[in-house]
């Protein structure tokens, strides 16, 4: 029996858990949470808290790990997946119904929903989650610790830098650098490289704050 360990136990990791479950990826499925204090969440067993994830590890609780926390909570997401890189294997959990060209690259910890479309010599670095309906266009790159929101769309030779959320339906046209840490809003189209991170909104995309 396969179980995946998911580190949070809100909706995000409910969300990974159901896909895990019903496209036959994982049997079971076990949570860690910081913030709950039920045993059990939609069926799942709550194992502890995060600092119980070494010690469940050893004594074979679970063979592999995701992080099901949010795009507003990216820094965490990376100092999870940094501390536990090395000693604890993680998944790469790619639902059965998206399309992952045979030289694109998935990293793992990566969570790809359903109707993804990867199109060749992409890469999608590790611990980035990419929302229902994103098209990667060739020769992209998505950093890690990113967060894509449903149907964002990149074109090809792309290259978004890590810990950055792209919105829902926002498009970046192609030949386009993203610094690190750089939020692009809902709706938004990006057409010039952003060089400075922060908040980006509108058609074409302006700095916020």
């Amino acid at each position: 029996m396969k179980t995946l360990a998911i580190i949070g136990a809100g909706q995000l990791g409910i969300q990974i858990a159901h896909y895990a479950i019903s496209d036959k990826h994982f049997d079971t499925v076990v949570f860690f949470d910081d913030i709950t204090s039920e045993n059990e969440v939609k069926g799942h067993l709550v194992l502890g808290t995060t600092n119980d994830i070494g010690v469940a590890f050893k004594k074979n609780k679970f063979n592999e790990l995701l992080i099901g926390i949010g795009y507003k909570h990216l820094k965490v997401r990376k100092e999870l997946f940094e501390k536990w890189n090395t000693s604890i294997p993680f998944a790469t959990l790619i639902h059965s119904s998206s399309w992952v060209d045979s030289k694109a690259t998935v990293e793992k910890g990566c969570v790809i929903y359903p109707g993804c479309l990867i199109d060749a010599h992409s890469i999608v670095k590790s611990n980035t989650l990419l929302n229902i309906g994103c098209v990667i266009a060739h020769d992209t790159e998505i950093g890690s610790h990113s967060f894509l929101s449903p149907h964002a769309a990149i074109a090809g030779f792309v290259e978004v830098g890590e810990c950055c959320i792209l919105g829902i339906n926002s498009t970046v046209i192609d030949n386009i650098k993203i610094i690190d840490n750089t939020q692009i809003g809902a709706g938004t189209i990006v057409i010039k490289s952003i060089k400075k991170s922060g908040l980006y909104v509108g058609n074409p995309a302006k700095f916020v704050r």
